[in-house]
C-alpha cells in the first residue's frame, strides 16, 4: 500500500510525504505506482519550472519514499500571492486528484492531511 501524507500550514499544502509500494502488481509493472511517480514528478516540475520556485524533494526509489516540500507555498517564505496560492494549489489539485483515485484503489493507496509545519 502505498500512504501519501500531506502537510499543511494555516490551510496552506506546502508538501507531502508518499511511502510504499501499492501492490497492486509485480513492482516495475504497477500501473498504481507508475502513476503515482509520474504525477509527483509533474507536480515538482511545474513548480520549479513555470512558477521559478524552488522544492526540494526526495527519491528513495529502493523503499519507495519520496518527500516533496515547497516552501513558496507558504505566505512566510514566499512574498508573491500570486505564486504562493499557484504552488499550493498545485499541491491541493494532487490531493483532489488522489481522492479520486482512492474510490477505485481503496485496498492499495492511503491518504492522509496533517496541519503542521515541517520545515
Amino acid at each position: 500500500m502505498t500512504r501519501i501524507i500531506f502537510y499543511k500550514a494555516d490551510g496552506y499544502y506546502y508538501g507531502f510525504r508518499e511511502v510504499g509500494h501499492a501492490g497492486l502488481a509485480e513492482q516495475g509493472s504497477d500501473v498504481l505506482c507508475a502513476a503515482l511517480s509520474s504525477m509527483t514528478m509533474l507536480l515538482v516540475n511545474a513548480i520549479e519550472v513555470p512558477y521559478a520556485s524552488d522544492v526540494r524533494y526526495t527519491i528513495d526509489e529502493e523503499n519507495a519514499d519520496i518527500t516533496v516540500i515547497a516552501k513558496s507555498a507558504l505566505p512566510m517564505y514566499e512574498k508573491d500571492e500570486k505564486k504562493q496560492f499557484a504552488v499550493s494549489g498545485l499541491i491541493e489539485a494532487y490531493y483532489f486528484q488522489l481522492m479520486d483515485l482512492i474510490e477505485d484503489y481503496y485496498d492499495h493507496l492511503d491518504v492522509e492531511v496533517r496541519e503542521e509545519l515541517i520545515i
